[in-house]
């Protein structure tokens, strides 16, 4: 193959699919139909000399080639893109809709500055908050479900930033901050005035939050692996509610210490170390590469990650991947 009769809008086309990994989707995000995607593709692929991309039931998997040819198409595309479109962007102009998914407690700590600055600064955005039901939202990001995520997803993160995905990913992220796991209970709870061993912890009833609404959590599978087991006497998928019914019982729950003052108990609620180890609670923000470079998507993310830096002591801080 001689690089001079290559047609260079094939890489667009084969950027466009990595990037959906769907080619119903890429056909609709270059305005083609997808007969003339598949069509491009195949042109590619005899160019190339390599299936490039394998379809599956969920989509297309790229090939070994086609991962490791992708960062360096990627990257040439936009540095042509940025070289003949500079970026230019008003922020008072700009006429947006963002749908971001977090759980309620997370929106709480985040939602107030942000309006504040929509009102001021851009007063034609809007913000549309989707039910966050998983801590994996690759798939609501792939769909285009959602524009952003933010929350504690340490499986995709620890992928994400080791390098651990089988296939390339279309999937950015950022650090925005790292909290710890506390004991929440009422202040009037036995156990408010007491050490918190882990038998009296154990012996304990105890409120799961849980966005699936699965009965067993990290907590959990750190009891386990010490031999040790606590009753959960109720799960639900909201951090507002937990604070709520652990505000009026006995229950004793586990929350992330930054999002206590999102439960709007404080007056009310006590916080104690757990006593066992646990993972820091990282938080990270996620987003699809079709919105990688959008200046009002890239506007956003810089939004969220000031206000992290105003709010909270950045720990152990990551690149955006």
């Amino acid at each position: 193959m001689s690089f001079l009769t290559l047609d260079l809008n094939l890489l667009r086309v084969f950027d466009a699919v990595m990037t959906e990994q769907n080619l119903t989707r890429a056909a609709s995000r270059l305005a083609m139909t997808q007969p003339a995607v598949s069509n491009a593709l195949k042109r590619l692929r005899d160019t190339l000399n390599d299936e490039l991309l394998i379809r599956t039931a969920h989509g297309v998997k790229p090939t070994q080639h086609a991962e490791e040819l992708w960062p360096v198409v990627r990257r040439a595309l936009t540095d042509l893109e940025t070289a003949i479109t500079p970026e230019t962007f008003d922020v008072s102009r700009a006429h947006t809709t963002f749908q971001m998914a977090m759980a309620d407690a997370t929106a709480a700590l985040w939602l107030p500055a942000l309006v504040r600055t929509i009102e001021r600064n851009a007063p034609q955005m809007n913000i549309r908050m989707v039910p966050l039901t998983t801590r994996d939202p690759r798939q609501m990001l792939l769909r285009g479900d959602v524009d952003l995520a933010v929350g504690f997803f340490p499986g995709v993160a620890a992928q994400l930033a080791g390098g651990q995905t089988t296939s390339a990913s279309p999937i950015h992220h950022e650090r925005l901050y790292t909290g710890e796991y506390v004991c929440v209970m009422h202040k009037d709870h036995p156990l408010a005035s007491q050490v918190l061993t882990l038998d009296n912890y154990c012996a304990s009833h105890h409120l799961l939050v849980s966005f699936s609404g699965r009965a067993h959590g990290l907590i959990d599978e750190t009891l386990a692996a010490m031999g040790r087991e606590r009753r959960i006497l109720l799960t639900v998928n909201q951090f507002f509610t937990a604070g709520r019914v652990v505000a009026s019982s006995d229950l004793l729950t586990v929350l992330p210490r930054h999002l206590i003052g999102a439960t709007g108990m404080t007056d009310v609620l006590v916080a104690r170390e757990l006593p066992f180890p646990t993972p820091a609670v990282h938080v990270d923000m996620l987003w699809h590469e079709r919105d990688a470079r959008n200046p009002a998507h890239k506007w956003l993310r810089g939004h969220l990650s000031e206000t992290a830096h105003e709010k909270f002591s950045l720990i152990d801080p990551e690149d955006e991947d």
